[in-house]
């Protein structure tokens, strides 16, 4: 188990690993990528727990980038 709150643009530079098979989004909003510096297919999760990562619409557990979505002001 690990907690982020920041963007993280690298996933498996950063833990050797890129497989997230849950996630409880406590507060933000994030988006997934399914690949490393926010490319390819994205999810966008609310707070809430996601189980597996089926609950968030992946097809499979890989996230290569994730980041919290800001409000542009």
């Amino acid at each position: 188990m690990m907690e982020f709150t920041k963007d993280l643009p690298h996933v498996f530079e950063k833990f050797r690993h890129h497989d997230i098979h849950s996630s409880d989004v406590l507060k933000g909003h994030w988006l997934f990528f399914e690949e490393p510096n926010y490319r390819g297919r994205q999810y966008y999760l609310r707070p809430g727990e996601y189980r597996r990562y089926s609950d968030w619409g992946g097809a499979n557990s890989r996230v290569g980038s994730f980041k919290r979505v800001t409000d542009p002001q």
